[in-house]
């Protein structure tokens, strides 16, 4: 007997979606497309400066969600919610596999086509973008001198202060580590969080101690979810470095920066550098 049969009076599936809305439809209303597909202005002639513009723009916003991502990440921690915590960073290593994968459209190109709209950029440069300064603050890596971009707006300013002097990801990190009975010195707990993290080698015998015990353990596997994290920032980096180089080799970067040397000297560090050096005494 058909399914029909059981149930006479069930509604039929309609064969085609609803099209007809009195304004705009429900998904412009939630996801704005309309809004974010009309944020390209193009300042040059070269049909290439469309990618580059949008790849950028796609870059913030996933900036934006990696932002969120730690910030909730950071704030459970506060509250020794792991869980949470984790959840929130897995989530981000998705997140930060989909951004790194936006090289991919500017890891080939040549000198003579990003020199076709590379006139456009005027001073603009990568290192000036505001959510990006907020994640590498999430990492530790603070300067109040990254600030000093942003003073005309005053917003933006606003924001990046805040979180220059909130603890960073890692600071609530050591502070779980303390709570949890692992002997983080005062100078640590106590630093002035808006001051670039230095490492410790009093944190790498908390790691040593973390990895030597209970590998299934909560701490255990909330070292491998940061350096997992860790581990793709570093390959953000070096994807970046890489598409730079090939694009511009060693010319100065746009902004005024040392353009590949600069990126060279970002490449070589660590994020959460003791998960690193704390696996050689295992």
């Amino acid at each position: 007997m058909s399914q029909q049969a059981h149930h006479p009076h069930q509604a039929a599936e309609p064969e085609t979606p609803n099209l007809d809305f009195a304004g705009t439809t429900p998904y412009e209303d939630y996801v704005k497309a309309d809004v974010l597909t009309h944020l390209q202005h193009t300042l040059s002639d070269d049909p290439g400066e469309m990618v580059f513009l949008v790849t950028t723009q796609v870059m913030e916003l996933w900036f934006t969600v990696i932002v969120h991502e730690w910030e909730t990440a950071a704030h459970a921690l506060r509250s020794d919610d792991v869980p949470v915590a984790l959840a929130a960073l897995k989530r981000s290593v998705r997140e930060l596999e989909a951004l790194n994968a936006s090289w991919k459209p500017l890891g080939q190109l040549t000198p003579a086509q990003f020199n076709a709209y590379r006139g456009a950029l005027g001073e603009g440069s990568g290192f000036q973008s505001a959510m990006y300064r907020r994640l590498e603050f999430l990492l530790g890596e603070k300067s109040a001198s990254m600030l000093v971009p942003h003073q005309g707006a005053p917003r933006v300013h606003a924001e990046l202060e805040k979180a220059l002097h909130e603890p960073s990801l890692y600071d609530e990190v050591l502070r779980l580590l303390a709570r949890r009975g692992h002997p983080i010195p005062d100078s640590v707990l106590h630093r002035d969080v808006s001051a670039r993290y230095e490492p410790s080698e009093a944190v790498e015998a908390a790691w040593t101690a973390v990895y030597a015990g209970d590998q299934n353990g909560e701490l255990a596997r909330l070292g491998e979810a940061l350096t997992d994290v860790a581990e793709l920032v570093w390959r953000w980096r070096n994807d970046h470095l890489v598409a730079t180089r090939r694009a511009m080799g060693a010319k100065p970067g746009t902004g005024g920066s040392a353009g590949v040397a600069w990126l060279e000297k970002r490449a070589r560090k660590n994020v959460f550098p003791e998960l690193w050096t704390a696996r050689s005494h295992v």
